[in-house]
């Protein structure tokens, strides 16, 4: 592994997403010490949701085929890009109202494009165009949502198996930090380590 993309989605400076990504990403690093990390904190410094033009480009063939499609889509293609040279991906995101927060989402949606990083198949099905890689991928909630004692719905993970997936990366693996509202420091320093020793 020689290149990772390290992505965190908490606008919080203490923020137990990011501590959790920062595990993993720590624990990858020691595994493959020379490689390289390109950091993307969309927490800090959000992409901008998808705009008219980006809209208007991705409505039809003939209009992503125009001189103002490169254009609309040029931060879709850095991402998109990044994705690509990566060997592997971190992110850290927390929970917000069941499912990602809204920095995370429009990032999602500059990176699913058809014809770019999705294609559909001769019977209207879609397919990734994307190599698989691996995608550690660090939950924090302040609820229990996953498991056997979960108390709330869960669309984040569902979710992103299904955005990850269009795209053909389907190696996703989840460590969802639960219960961040309630427990103590040392308790969820327990709880993020063991998440962060389960590391495949």
């Amino acid at each position: 592994m020689k290149h990772i993309l390290h992505i965190d989605c908490s606008p919080r400076d203490a923020s137990h997403s990011r501590d959790l990504s920062a595990a993993l990403l720590a624990r990858l690093l020691k595994r493959y010490p020379g490689a390289a990390v390109t950091r993307r904190d969309l927490g800090r410094e959000p992409v901008p949701h998808a705009a008219s033009a980006y809209a208007t480009a991705l409505s039809s063939p003939a209009a992503l085929s125009s001189g103002e499609a490169a254009t609309a889509t040029h931060l879709s293609e850095q991402l998109i890009g990044e994705i690509e040279r990566a060997d592997a991906l971190v992110i850290g995101t927390p929970m917000n109202n069941f499912t990602v927060p809204s920095v995370f989402k429009a990032w999602i949606d500059q990176i699913l494009r058809m014809g770019r990083t999705m294609g559909v198949t001769a019977t209207g099905e879609k397919t990734g165009l994307l190599a698989d890689k691996p995608v550690y991928i660090g939950i924090a909630s302040g609820g229990v949502f996953h498991g056997a004692h979960a108390k709330q719905p869960d669309f984040l993970i569902p979710y992103l198996v299904a955005a990850f997936g269009c795209v053909g990366i389907t190696s996703l693996q989840f460590f969802p930090l639960q219960a961040t509202a309630f427990l103590d420091g040392d308790r969820l320093a327990t709880d993020r380590e063991a998440l962060v020793a389960a590391m495949r």
